[in-house]
């Protein structure tokens, strides 16, 4: 499906969507960190898998992934999202 089948102001809306798709990764990666300090049992897990998907999107090193997926520590992945808005 290209981009004929879509309005000029769509077309413009999904641009710049993806131009701004790894701001909008971390957005939605660090709003999980909350939200695992708060979730029990198998939302907590999936919330996890869901962390793991957004970490790969932003071409975090697998190491790093593998580490904080092992510890399942909300604080470390807080640390990992600091880190991707300094731009360290």
């Amino acid at each position: 499906m290209g981009m004929d089948n879509f309005t000029k102001h769509q077309q413009g809306i999904i641009k710049r969507y993806y131009q701004n798709i790894d701001q909008i990764t971390w957005q939605k990666l660090s709003e999980l960190v909350g939200d695992l300090y708060l979730a029990e049992g198998k939302k907590r897990e999936k919330m996890w898998v869901t962390a793991a998907t957004h970490m790969e999107k932003l071409e975090v090193p697998k190491e790093r992934i593998a580490i904080i997926l092992a510890k399942k520590d909300p604080a470390q992945l807080a640390k990992l999202v600091e880190e991707l808005m300094s731009g360290s």
